[in-house]
């Protein structure tokens, strides 16, 4: 196999078998080292904070959710190896060239928000560890980081993760050991307690965390060989997904038991881990700069994916990611350093009001994927200008799409509107099982008649 260049060459274009690299246990390390992060920590603790469980309740809880909502994330991952172009440009398969745009500007703008909030815990992090350096400095810091990393692109990426997996793994570890030797504070297990709603909310807390990867999750395996298969390329990613963030969450809900009521949970890693916290804080703030790259790289493709809609001709090269990602980069810097005071609420009512309408969005590409089109898309088609065979818009996705986003209503619990059904549940968010439940079937009656092109045919007999 000959090397890979340092800089990745690919942007949306089709990733052909001789580009192809890379083993399936990278999958693994990629989404373990991705997920042991601060912003997994302070939504954990959200569990006990704002959903007011008792410890034991609130990690099974945890549990249940990413266990769950890791299967629609790893089954999107699982598509990269076989189709070898990225998930959102995928997505025109479905929707059609046109019609997918209405999910790839909503899943630029969500990698946004999670980039701005987590170069906002970067700048917060490093003020953690020196004090003298402002939380803004902090931020640009982090930026640059990430910019750079994600500049480079894949490979660094893959690399950066295979040694944060380890290293992260074992220091939240101790960190967390390092809480229960030095004492818990009285009323450490007895705060808190059981409530459906509060349960309820912590497991779609957890799901839709996992759920939230599904729009670029196959952008990191669509360089993988397609003889790796969809079961160990569906393995690797939902098990290095679902413990790398079950992980973290845990570790926050017990450091927001232990800490001093009111701090900050970040501020509560340092001060509940003893010796353990500055080191900590150090490697979370590696860990905020080189994950991020993911967000900065996901929202660079789905512009470019964008605006090869509209000029089919283009595919563009590195030196227009280059370009996109530096120009975007500062865009969100600036944003960031606005919100830093009150980023978190900014960060959950943006993400959770995304995911109303990505559920849909994930039902429909997973029933096309696997049981209309079973991995057979035509990529002349998926590239053209028109939509090839798919079309400008595909009426059906659409319509299946809109239910989806529609049966969610009464069930919503996000800060711009609570549903009937979510206000009697004090607030607990199930919008997200009626949009896949509903959607999928939807769907696949609508489409389930549909007769594969003479491309497609031919794709699937060689199959």
């Amino acid at each position: 196999m000959p090397d890979q260049p340092v800089v990745e060459k690919h942007t949306i274009g089709y990733v052909p078998p001789e580009d192809r690299h890379g083993k399936v246990r990278d999958l693994f390390t990629l989404w373990f080292g991705t997920n042991i992060a601060p912003l997994p920590v302070v939504t954990g603790a959200a569990g006990v904070t704002v959903f007011g469980l008792d410890l034991f309740w609130c990690v099974v809880a945890i549990v249940v959710g990413h266990l769950v909502g890791g299967v629609f994330m790893a089954l999107h991952s699982a598509q990269g190896p076989q189709m070898g172009i990225p998930q959102m440009i995928q997505s025109r398969g479905q929707f059609g060239s046109y019609g997918a745009l209405i999910v790839v500007v909503i899943a630029a703008v969500m990698y946004l928000a999670f980039f701005a909030s987590n170069i906002v815990l970067a700048g917060q992090s490093l003020h953690g560890i020196a004090e003298p350096i402002p939380v803004g400095a902090g931020i640009v810091i982090g930026a640059l980081g990430s910019g750079l990393i994600a500049v480079i692109g894949y490979k660094v990426i893959h690399s950066l993760n295979k040694v944060a997996t380890w290293v992260l793994g074992i220091a939240i570890v101790l960190g967390t050991v390092a809480i229960f030797v030095a004492g818990v504070p009285a009323g450490f297990w007895t705060q808190g307690e059981y409530t459906t709603a509060g349960f309820l909310a912590t497991v779609s807390l957890g799901a839709l965390w996992q759920i939230a990867f599904a729009p670029y999750v196959s952008d990191y395996s669509r360089y993988l060989p397609a003889s790796v298969g969809v079961k160990a390329t569906f393995t690797a990613t939902y098990l290095g997904c679902t413990l790398g963030s079950i992980l973290p969450f845990t570790f926050g809900a017990i450091v927001a038991l232990a800490m001093t009521p009111g701090v900050e949970v970040m501020t509560g890693v340092r001060d509940t881990t003893g010796a353990f916290g500055t080191p900590l804080l150090v490697l979370f703030l590696l860990s905020v700069i080189s994950h991020n790259a993911l967000n900065l790289y996901g929202t660079v493709l789905s512009i470019i994916t964008c605006v090869q809609t509209f000029v089919a001709s283009w595919i563009p090269t590195a030196r227009s990611r280059v370009v996109l990602s530096l120009v975007v980069m500062a865009a969100s810097t600036y944003f960031a350093i606005g919100v830093s005071s009150n980023f978190i609420s900014y960060f959950v009512d943006i993400v959770l009001a995304l995911l109303v309408v990505l559920v849909p969005w994930t039902a429909i590409n997973l029933i096309d994927f696997y049981l209309i089109h079973r991995g057979n898309y035509d990529l002349d088609s998926i590239f053209a200008a028109d939509g090839g065979i798919y079309g400008r818009f595909n009426g059906q996705a659409i319509l299946a799409y809109v239910i989806g986003i529609l049966v969610q209503i009464p069930f919503m619990a996000t800060p711009l509107y609570t549903g009937p059904v979510a206000d009697k549940l004090n607030g607990a968010d199930l919008s997200w099982i009626l949009g896949l439940v509903v959607t999928a079937p939807v769907y696949y009656l609508l489409t389930r008649g549909r007769t594969l092109a003479p491309s497609e045919m031919a794709l699937a007999s060689h199959a």
